[in-house]
């Protein structure tokens, strides 16, 4: 494509920069640089040689500077932007491009609004990057995270197709449920790890100092032979926890790193992933997990336009879990080879019949972005329920061991203290 050097005011000190702009003609160029907010002083073509030779020069610039006060040199940062920073940035800009605003004065407004000098950096550096001829999806992909392949992709969209401020609403609003839904599962886990730590503690109390304590004081009276089975067990646990809780912890870390070590290698992840969704109630609520954030990515990627075969491969990555993926994987084969989506995840039996008839009826009527939509809000509410079915019912269960394990620690007290009564009678 022909490229054109254009030059354009800086600052408001009469300052003028250059850069370089692809487009099909002088037109075009002036155009699309407009609905970018900037206006040229001067433009015109430029050999492909020289286009190369000025991006590369500008590709060796710094993308991550903070602006300098006066009389100060500029510093350089590497910016940061979490994922609840992300979301808001993209809901403003999406408001001020659809309030008709151009795209970098809109940048350049929200970039004057933020107060963390890290974020601040981060959009810092997208305005110099469009300012410099790139599409604001290019300018994301160059600044990298927090801008994931998923959020590039659907501004990218969005720029093709003329929709960039609804489709940066719908962006904005799929990045909400993801924070919503991590939201959902750290409150859900929570309760459960505080009530799991603490019944934890106070059996390794019990059982490893008081209750030995208790029992040891008999011992003079009864010899070991003589102690119950409970008993001597709940003696060889405090022995263990008070002489070896060294080999505990160690034990404890390596079993964590061979967890760790597992998850990188690609067969033990996938036998892994297999066998969580396989677990009572947990593998329901990972299935849920994963269907409900798979549904609402497809749709809104498809929704802004991209084809179905590579909404798929982008999806793919949400899953999180390798046995889902290497369906879905299985699904853009059979898309390019021009078969439906529905078939190969109904035959996985991984996703739920729901979703499969709610996908073919959309292939079939043409309207799967809608159809799409509506899914996943339901799944969105399969999973809240799944969270709460978990988050009751663990409780109950680590109550109930915890009942057990008391009972059994009650059972080798008592029982030696029969065993004295009954000697002292005799």
């Amino acid at each position: 494509m022909p490229a054109f050097r254009y030059e354009h005011l800086a600052d408001g000190n009469g300052t003028n920069a250059s850069a370089v702009i692809e487009a099909p003609d002088r037109a075009s160029a002036v155009r699309l640089l407009r609905t970018r907010g900037i206006t040229p002083i001067k433009v015109e073509a430029i050999s492909s040689r020289e286009a190369r030779k000025a991006q590369a020069q500008e590709s060796s610039r710094a993308v991550f500077e903070t602006p300098a006060k006066a009389g100060e040199p500029a510093q350089r940062v590497r910016g940061r932007m979490s994922k609840t920073e992300l979301s808001t940035f993209v809901r403003e800009l999406s408001t001020a491009v659809q309030a008709g605003l151009p795209l970098v004065q809109a940048l350049k407004t929200i970039q004057r609004q933020i107060k963390a000098p890290g974020q601040k950096a981060v959009v810092g550096a997208i305005v110099h990057e469009v300012e410099h001829g790139k599409s604001l999806g290019d300018a994301c992909a160059k600044v990298g995270k927090p801008f994931g392949e998923l959020t590039v992709s659907l501004i990218r969209a969005g720029e093709a197709s003329g929709r960039l401020g609804e489709i940066l609403e719908q962006t904005a609003n799929l990045l909400d449920r993801e924070l919503k839904l991590r939201r959902t599962l750290i409150n859900g886990s929570i309760y459960p790890l505080i009530l799991f730590l603490l019944i934890a503690s106070a059996i390794g109390v019990i059982a490893g100092y008081i209750v030995p304590r208790i029992i040891r004081g008999m011992q003079g009276k009864l010899s070991e032979a003589q102690l119950p089975m409970p008993t001597r067990a709940v003696l060889l646990v405090g022995d263990v926890v008070t002489g070896y809780w060294w080999a505990i912890g160690l034990g404890i870390a390596l079993f964590v790193l061979a967890i760790q070590q597992a998850y990188r290698s690609p067969a033990s992840r996938l036998s892994i992933d297999r066998g969580l969704l396989k677990v009572p109630v947990l593998g329901l609520v990972l299935r849920d997990i994963a269907v409900a954030r798979f549904t609402r990515t497809l749709g809104t990627l498809v929704n802004a336009g991209l084809p179905a075969l590579t909404a798929l491969r982008i999806t793919k990555s949400t899953l999180v879990n390798k046995a889902m993926e290497g369906v879905v994987e299985e699904v853009c084969e059979q898309v390019a080879s021009g078969k439906t989506i529905a078939d190969p995840m109904e035959r996985s039996g991984y996703f739920p019949s729901l979703l499969t008839q709610i996908i073919g009826l959309g292939e079939k009527s043409g309207r799967l972005p809608q159809m799409l939509q509506q899914a996943a809000g339901v799944f969105e509410d399969r999973t809240e329920n799944s969270m709460k079915l978990l988050t009751s019912l663990f409780p109950i269960v680590m109550v109930l061991i915890a009942a057990v394990v008391v009972a059994f620690v009650m059972t080798a007290v008592l029982l030696p203290i029969m065993q004295l009564q009954d000697l002292v009678g005799t």
